[in-house]
């Protein structure tokens, strides 16, 4: 159920704009829409980087302005920059950046000192968003900090990977490393479980004399449980807002982006996120997946996206707050109220959660920690108050959308993998 700006206990800065930065191709991210309407509902001027005028998010009612900058992600960094601060010029005042992928978090990070007094972001140390996007950065970072994630190894060449062949233990998982990097030359299409070893070998034929890939141990479904941490850091790492839930689905099944979630209470996995984010030093809005382990009792660190999550919008205090909100109010010196997070609560992707439930049911997943009965329902993409960013994704998806999900399933399935 959205909030107007009438029944939240705290007014944000409308003087001060925010902006969307998104960079590459992928024009039906729900998260976008999701942080126009958060603070386009409390009366904040919104922008947005778009791929073209039809996007959903160019389609939202409380999008002030799209400036249409198509980008793939693989542009110098130095053009990048360049081109959020023409938008910055054209925006006529400071304005809070939103970043929606690796790409952009880590960029504005490490060129802060082009971007100062141009916009507002939090602070954090300029190499800290490249390592935590990284695979073998935040393997090391847990390794350092002990905390804990799946066995991984990081092989320089194709003779790596078949000495990792001929001792691993199948299936396993294969990433893309590095953000950047996985624009340029992707391994794979995304988080892909491998099933056998005949199957990584004729994979890596085509990963190049570097292969730019993580090969993970594989946690057992059946053994497993995936939770989310959505939280807002200030400077000196505490947290302002901070939330867990659980995964109910996903798509790509088991591997992809959240198509179906719960806001669960979980103590024990709040303590752990912000204890590692303290001794990380990190500021800002983060987006953590883990997988719990049910043979050691262990949640073990998969993802920290050091950006604003697409399903972000699971998450609200009592107060009204979610991470995108709390920023903004962080940014502009205004006070982030506190609020116990709406448990019970779901969230529902509508164009990914059908194909993702077909697949569930034939996996024979659980998630013991999902409540029986959501307490409400969030939609990614239909609002009441803002509809045609929902007609406008169906618009979009009927076709490309198809012959995405199938092109997601087909590479789950080649070489020897299963979904």
């Amino acid at each position: 159920m959205a909030r107007s700006s009438s029944s939240v206990p705290f007014e944000a800065d409308t003087d001060v704009p925010a902006l969307i930065v998104k960079f590459g191709d992928y024009p039906l991210h729900h998260g976008g829409v999701g942080a126009i309407r958060s603070l386009g509902r409390l009366g904040v001027p919104m922008y947005a980087i778009t791929e073209d005028r039809w996007t959903p998010a160019a389609a939202s009612r409380y999008l002030t302005r799209a400036f249409v900058w198509p980008t793939t992600g693989t542009e110098d960094p130095g053009r990048l920059v360049e081109g959020l601060i023409r938008i910055g010029r054209r925006i006529g005042r400071p304005a809070v950046l939103v970043p929606t992928d690796e790409e952009a978090a880590v960029l504005i990070a490490e060129h802060r000192r082009d971007l100062y007094g141009r916009f507002l972001f939090p602070g954090v140390e300029a190499g800290l968003p490249r390592r935590l996007a990284s695979k073998q950065g935040l393997h090391e970072l847990c390794v350092e900090h002990g905390i804990a994630s799946p066995e991984a190894a990081f092989p320089q060449s194709y003779d790596d990977i078949v000495a990792f062949a001929r001792k691993a233990r199948f299936p396993v998982v294969a990433k893309n490393r590095e953000a950047f990097v996985r624009r340029r030359r992707p391994a794979v299409g995304g988080t892909t479980r491998i099933a056998t070893r005949e199957g990584l070998l004729a994979l890596a034929r085509d990963w190049g004399e570097q292969p730019g890939v993580i090969l993970q141990e594989y946690l057992p479904r059946e053994d497993a449980e995936d939770w989310i941490v959505h939280a807002y850091f200030d400077a000196n790492s505490t947290p302002l807002a901070l939330f867990t839930g659980v995964k109910v689905r996903s798509w790509p099944p088991h591997a992809g982006m959240t198509a179906n979630a719960y806001v669960v209470d979980n103590p024990e996995l709040a303590d752990l996120a912000a204890r590692f984010v303290k001794q990380l030093g990190y500021t800002g809005i983060i987006d953590l997946d883990l997988r719990y382990d049910r043979r050691d009792g262990q949640y073990k660190l998969l993802d920290f996206n050091p950006r604003v999550g697409a399903q972000f919008r699971l998450f609200e205090s009592e107060s009204g707050v979610d991470v995108v909100r709390a920023m903004h109010l962080d940014l502009t010196g205004r006070a982030v109220p506190e609020g116990e997070q709406r448990a019970g609560h779901r969230y529902v992707v509508e164009n990914i959660d059908l194909p993702a439930l077909l697949a569930y049911r034939r996996s024979g997943y659980t998630t013991p920690h999902a409540p029986k009965r959501p307490s409400g329902t969030e939609l990614a993409w239909l609002a009441g108050d803002d509809p045609l960013p929902f007609l406008t994704m169906l618009g979009r998806f009927v076709r490309p959308g198809a012959k995405h999900l199938y092109q997601l399933w087909r590479t789950n399935r080649r070489g020897g993998l299963t979904s």
